[in-house]
């Protein structure tokens, strides 16, 4: 018999933008980075979400805790990103998170933006990933600690 993963049995129809601790596998955490209220919002661009993408990744990347990020993706559901810590709190994680989007939304350049670099450079744009960062850097900072499911 078939065995539902973990993030359907969540009623997407209730979840709230905010950060939420999706789960915790051993030393790995998965924080859902809910950037639109699904059903009641329309979902990231391609556009938000490939430069959001880029920005976050090399943010988080090369950041403090560079090291400890096993992954920073968008969701297909196009409504927020997963980003997986491996050993790192999740107070220090989502203050690596927030750390993030404010240099953000002080970017300058779009790492990656070249053929060489990116298969799909022509969906990029730092405008539009700098916006969805400032909108969603509001949000979270309006909210305190992270939610849990």
């Amino acid at each position: 018999m078939e065995t539902r993963i973990t993030s359907f049995t969540i009623n997407h129809e209730t979840l709230c933008r905010g950060i939420y601790v999706s789960r915790w596998d051993g030393d790995i955490t998965t924080f859902d980075l809910r950037m639109r209220k699904p059903y009641a919002e329309p979902g990231l661009s391609d556009v938000e979400m490939h430069s959001l993408e880029h920005l976050l990744a090399t943010e988080l990347r090369n950041g403090p805790y560079g090291s400890n990020v096993i992954y920073v993706g968008p969701m297909g559901c196009a409504t927020g990103f997963y980003v997986l810590f491996r050993d790192l709190s999740d107070d220090a994680a989502v203050w690596d998170i927030i750390r993030a989007f404010r240099k953000i939304i002080q970017a300058t350049k779009m790492p990656g933006n070249s053929r060489p670099e990116c298969g799909n450079c022509r969906t990029l744009s730092l405008a539009a990933g700098k916006a969805v960062a400032a909108e969603y850097l509001a949000v979270i900072l309006s909210k305190g600690e992270p939610d849990e499911y």
